[in-house]
């Protein structure tokens, strides 16, 4: 089956500069979208004459709905809203100060509402389209050392169901996909070793941390396929949904 409803639809992502981001642009782009990939700096992309690279800082509320203004004005009515934007904070409660902890949530948590209400605000009137959050498992297992990083995904995805339930209606779906262990700069920085990867699949009684039962980390490719699908017409009776992709590491759907 070949996923459908891509072609020369309008799709913004954040975070597009990342492993994740970077991937789904890629498979946005090869499915017909017109793709505006955002980040902090421009992504850096293959040229392509539907990929629009804009700099964006999902943290600030201004600066989001300027940039949605501006696509709408320019390209054309946003089809999809893709929230890919993260950053991680590691480290004991104790340990973590108030900037580290306001920082991880100004992007993960800030930047999803900043993205979704102003999608909802142009999405609205037309009575269609598809939001999905690249949230985290850690958003619904408990995390040793990442207290600041779960907590701020599971707010971004309680948002993002909420939002859900208030579009719904109106023809929107908004879901969630919650990637486990990905290989990305994200998941290697926190690697001592080049044993790192094997630790992660075999997991962490110490930390009560689960292993992976597929044997294998995902790759920033999975996770867009996933994403992928919930904006699919495939996925059109798909609304508030909280899809985990971690090779079955946190034992729960």
């Amino acid at each position: 089956m070949k996923l459908s409803g891509f072609d020369g639809t309008l799709a913004l992502v954040t975070g597009a500069g990342g492993g994740i981001g970077n991937a789904l642009v890629q498979q946005l782009l090869d499915s017909g979208c017109v793709v505006v990939a955002s980040d902090l700096a421009a992504p850096v992309l293959p040229a392509h004459p539907r990929l629009h690279a804009r700099v964006l800082d999902v943290a600030d509320a201004a600066a989001v709905d300027a940039l949605v203004t501006e696509v709408e004005a320019t390209l054309g009515p946003i089809g999809f809203g893709i929230s890919v934007a993260g950053v991680l904070q590691v480290g004991e409660v104790v340990g973590i100060d108030d900037a580290q902890w306001r920082r991880v949530f100004a992007v993960n948590a800030d930047g999803v509402f900043h993205l979704g209400r102003a999608l909802a605000r142009v999405m609205t009137p037309r009575g269609h389209g598809a939001i999905v959050t690249v949230s985290s498992n850690a958003a619904g297992v408990p995390r040793h050392g990442m207290a600041a990083y779960a907590a701020s995904k599971a707010a971004a995805t309680m948002f993002t169901r909420c939002l859900g339930l208030e579009l719904a209606p109106h023809g929107i779906r908004c879901n969630i996909v919650a990637p486990g262990s990905t290989l990305t700069p994200m998941q290697t920085g926190m690697w001592a070793d080049d044993n790192g990867a094997q630790r992660v699949i075999d997991g962490s009684p110490e930390t009560y941390k689960a292993g992976i039962p597929l044997r294998k980390l995902a790759t920033p490719g999975d996770i867009a396929q996933a994403v992928m699908f919930l904006l699919s017409d495939q996925a059109g009776h798909i609304a508030m949904s909280d899809l985990y992709v971690d090779g079955g590491a946190t034992l729960r759907g």
